[in-house]
């Protein structure tokens, strides 16, 4: 039987992508919602069976107090965190909050529906080697912990990071060209630049990666919409090989 859910994370586009997967296996999503701030009134509101609840930066203090507020409100409702490879802070705060468990970013869909079942079961909900890793790092802490989020920043240009967190806020290729004041081919030429770079196959791996390494958090606000540029001397790819995607349509990137 499916269970009543609701996903609520600050990124649309994985929100919604998490959400259709559910449905189609069967599941009743209630919502799929953004930004996560406004989660708890929502999740109080509409009373899932389980709530997933995203974050890029479950170390950060008071991240987790919709957890508290939801569980206060709605202790039946179970939480289910989802979140990058996270530090023993991190899921510390999850649990100390209420969560039932703790779910990657990055895990198959069959691993997010064992935890939803678990979590709606009252059990808790966390893989056996994330909790190894994150005791491991609290016994051995390591000297200078590798940020794979600021090592990708650093392979953008500041034009392509705007496109990646347009692409994760779920903009097609005409929305991002009219908010950054370009030309729709040289939108689709940014866009594969950015999955080139993060060696990602399409727009939806490109903003799962960065929501897991915590990238787009690191990326700041997109600034407002300019006047759009013209087609003129561009052409498609502008001469880099990049203007369209093999096998793919026009609005494919």
């Amino acid at each position: 039987m499916g269970v009543r859910l609701m996903v609520v994370d600050d990124h649309r586009l994985l929100a919604e992508a998490l959400a259709s997967a559910l449905k189609l296996r069967g599941h009743r999503v209630l919502a799929a919602a953004a930004p996560a701030a406004g989660a708890a009134e929502l999740v109080i509101t509409r009373a899932p069976e389980v709530c997933l609840l995203g974050t890029a930066t479950p170390a950060e203090p008071g991240i987790f107090d919709p957890v508290v507020k939801i569980k206060r409100e709605r202790p039946q409702v179970a939480v289910l965190v989802l979140g990058p490879v996270p530090s023993p802070r991190g899921i510390a705060a999850a649990f100390a909050a209420g969560a039932s468990g703790y779910v990657r970013h990055d895990e198959r869909i069959e691993g997010v529906e064992r935890a939803i079942m678990k979590a709606r079961a009252g059990e808790a909900a966390v893989a056996p080697q994330l909790l190894q890793g994150a005791f491991s790092e609290l016994l051995n802490p390591a000297a200078q912990p590798d940020d794979e989020g600021q090592r990708l920043l650093q392979m953008l240009t500041p034009r392509e990071v705007e496109v990646l967190v347009r692409v994760a806020d779920g903009e097609d290729t005409r929305l991002i060209a009219a908010g950054m004041g370009i030309a729709p081919s040289t939108a689709r030429t940014h866009v594969q630049r950015v999955l080139m770079k993060l060696g990602v196959g399409s727009r939806l791996e490109a903003a799962a990666l960065a929501a897991r390494t915590g990238l787009l958090d690191r990326a700041g606000p997109i600034p407002h919409s300019q006047p759009p540029e013209t087609e003129t001397g561009m052409g498609t790819g502008a001469g880099t090989g990049l203007g369209t995607e093999a096998g793919a349509g026009p609005e494919a990137l």
